[in-house]
């Protein structure tokens, strides 16, 4: 059975994109619009300024009840108390984070345009499985290139909920619901809008108009 936590607008409050000054208060407006889960994602190596960050998203996710997601390290998830982590093809292992994190933990793993990586995430312990790049990426334009149509192959064959990503607005993200998406995992569409909370509520709209009976 498909997790019911994960769907919807999934945030990533990239510390590349999103400064110190922008970051709390950004992530709180796009939790009012709608957002169900927010990523953490910093590469740098201030732990300091990471545990204090990471203490501030969950204080500002508490009150709405979403999940935060702390991109590749499970340690600082473990000892912050994060709902998870999301793993990709160069991080820890997702057998190795759900034996840190326990089995409630949330572990998402990025699987690219590659179903095998998702069939082998789904055995290990996965949640869910992310696919991308579909569009376009300001964040990641080398990314690999990923269709629609792999959704559809996904939903096929497996049990997780599947996570589209990549160059995603409200206008194109319809095609990728409708091909299975249960989540859409945004950044430059939704912090780089001048109406966060809008944006967001447009996103979350779509999922309410797809699960509307015809």
């Amino acid at each position: 059975m498909r997790s019911s936590r994960i769907q919807g607008l999934y945030a990533i409050a990239d510390t590349s994109f999103l400064s110190e000054d922008r970051l709390i208060r950004e992530v709180a407006l796009a939790l009012r619009g709608g957002v169900r889960m927010v990523q953490y994602r910093d590469k740098s190596n201030d732990r300091a300024r990471r545990e204090h960050q990471v203490r501030e998203l969950l204080d500002c996710c508490r009150p709405y009840n979403v999940p935060l997601i702390l991109n590749d390290d499970v340690d600082l998830a473990l000892r912050m108390g994060a709902a998870g982590v999301h793993v990709g093809r160069h991080d820890p292992a997702v057998a190795h984070a759900r034996t840190v994190l326990g089995t409630s933990a949330i572990v998402g793993v990025s699987c690219y345009n590659d179903l095998s990586l998702a069939l082998e995430a789904e055995r290990a312990g996965a949640t869910y499985v992310a696919f991308g790049r579909f569009f376009p990426s300001h964040t990641k334009p080398d990314a690999v290139q990923a269709h629609p149509s792999l959704l559809l192959e996904a939903k096929r064959c497996l049990r997780v909920p599947l996570v589209a990503i990549g160059g995603i607005t409200p206008e194109n993200a319809p095609a990728l619901i409708s091909a299975g998406a249960d989540s859409v995992a945004v950044i430059h569409a939704l912090f780089a809008d001048p109406d966060i909370r809008t944006t967001a509520a447009r996103f979350a709209s779509l999922f309410r108009v797809h699960s509307c009976p015809s």
